[in-house]
């Protein structure tokens, strides 16, 4: 089932998903392989880790948790972003050109994002892009202005 999220919307992540609410029979490592469902376990432990700490980072401020945590929650809002997409069908709404990403090219993608290997980029360039290679581009064009 997909679920729809209108906080997520409310963000501007289109499509508003919530990949915490919604669920698949076919994500199974017997039908997807065991490296998809291992990343799309792992960004659903991440996207969980970083709603758990809502409520201290609202109360506390993100300052107050430790390091580990902190990385976590980079790692999370990046991910959030990367969930949006460009759709070839919301170009005339978006301005922005769809793309079509390879499902290959979205697992590495992920694996990269919560492995850590993009900590350093800023989270606006992960908002809108195909692949990981999209954000990269993104994020020159970024540190370039």
């Amino acid at each position: 089932t997909t679920n729809l999220s209108r906080s997520i919307s409310e963000r501007g992540i289109y499509p508003a998903v919530d990949p915490l609410a919604s669920t698949s029979r076919i994500l199974d490592p017997a039908i997807v392989g065991q490296e998809h469902y291992s990343i799309a376990e792992r960004v659903k432990q991440v996207l969980q880790r970083y709603k758990d700490l809502q409520d201290i980072i609202a109360i506390l401020g993100i300052d107050e948790l430790n390091d580990e945590d902190k990385q976590i929650v980079g790692r999370a809002r990046r991910i959030e972003k990367f969930l949006s997409q460009p759709f070839h069908v919301a170009e005339q709404f978006t301005g922005r050109p769809g793309k079509y990403v390879k499902l290959e090219d979205t697992i590495r993608s992920f694996k990269e994002v919560i492995d850590g290997k993009h900590d350093g980029l800023p989270e606006q360039a992960f908002y809108m892009q195909g692949s990981i290679d999209d954000v990269l581009e993104a994020a020159e064009k970024m540190k370039a202005k």
